[in-house]
């Protein structure tokens, strides 16, 4: 029974949602360590750090994430390519890797809306809890690290909840460079078996019992982060 639902192709079906899941986790690190830089650029007393920050923002998030994505693997592959043929001659080349491609793109899709998620959430962090621990003689790393970053992932992670969901979806887009994800293993079974709405309709299944257990993962962590949080 379980042969005839996935018709020969379940092992590639199952290798293809570990890429996805792959591609899923290495941009949610980058993107959160990019998010977080962005943030703090667009707090900072500095004028020129705000506007780029601000410009990041705005260009990541009015840009469609297919085309950050081609941008990423055909803009790289141009440039990195020009620099190789500066150094090394006319004839040196480089085609960037549909994996590295990908996750550089969503990375930085990631990275520009947790920003606003993390700008956010340090402001909405009480003034009394920092002006009580600089009272503590705590040193400005100090609070950062022990006081500032807890309080803010309390606040952000609801919607960090939600573009961690996103992401997941997104990764189905890294098809078009090449990317053997469960999108693309997908599209290639039902070019083999002519079966395009069953190999899609398990896709689509698959991806919902992604969403359903992360979803579980994300509430379980909003627990956890709002442990002795007293409820009004």
């Amino acid at each position: 029974m379980t042969a005839d639902l996935f018709q020969g192709w379940g092992t590639q079906l199952f290798w293809g949602t570990m890429v996805t899941l792959k591609v899923a986790f290495l941009a949610l690190l980058a993107g959160l360590a990019i998010g977080l830089l962005v943030a703090l650029a667009k707090l900072s007393a500095s004028r020129f750090l705000r506007a780029a920050g601000d410009l990041y923002t705005t260009c990541i998030r009015g840009t469609p994430e297919l085309l950050i994505i081609l941008l990423v693997y055909f803009g790289s592959t141009v440039a990195l390519s020009a620099a190789l043929r500066w150094i090394g001659g006319p004839d040196a080349a480089f085609e960037m890797p549909a994996l590295g491609a990908g996750v550089l793109a969503l990375s930085l899709v990631f990275g520009g809306y947790a920003a606003e998620i993390f700008r956010g959430a340090f402001l909405a962090i009480p003034p009394g809890q920092i002006e009580a621990a600089r009272a503590f003689g705590m040193s400005p790393l100090t609070l950062f690290i022990h006081i500032r970053l807890p309080l803010m992932w309390r606040y952000a992670l609801p919607a960090l909840g939600n573009i961690w969901i996103s992401l997941i979806k997104n990764t189905s887009l890294i098809s078009v460079v090449g990317l053997e994800e469960l999108m693309r293993v997908s599209y290639i079974a039902t070019s083999v078996t002519r079966s395009p709405f069953h190999f899609y309709m398990l896709a689509a299944v698959i991806y919902l019992l992604l969403t359903i257990a992360n979803s579980l993962i994300i509430e379980w962590l909003e627990t956890r982060a709002n442990r002795g949080v007293r409820r009004v």
